[in-house]
């Protein structure tokens, strides 16, 4: 069980440290490749700011991390 533990919690770091890699990548291409937005979406653009609130966005991600967790744990069990 200590063994399970341990790999799990080496599973979320390196996952972790890809999440990020895909972060500074993305950042540095910018919304030249993939990056659009959805639909509501809220940019604020100003002289030397912008901000971005991906309100869409980030509920469709939940919405698919939550099926893929929902399915890993239907076949685990």
């Amino acid at each position: 069980m200590d063994r399970l533990v341990i790999w799990v919690g080496l599973g979320l770091v390196a996952l972790g440290l890809v999440i990020v890699g895909l972060g500074l990548l993305l950042g540095a291409v910018g919304p030249r490749v993939g990056g659009r937005l959805l639909p509501g979406d809220i940019v604020i653009s100003r002289p030397g700011f912008t901000l971005l609130l991906p309100i869409t966005t980030s509920i469709v991600l939940s919405l698919l991390l939550m099926l893929l967790f929902s399915l890993i744990a239907a076949f685990r069990r």
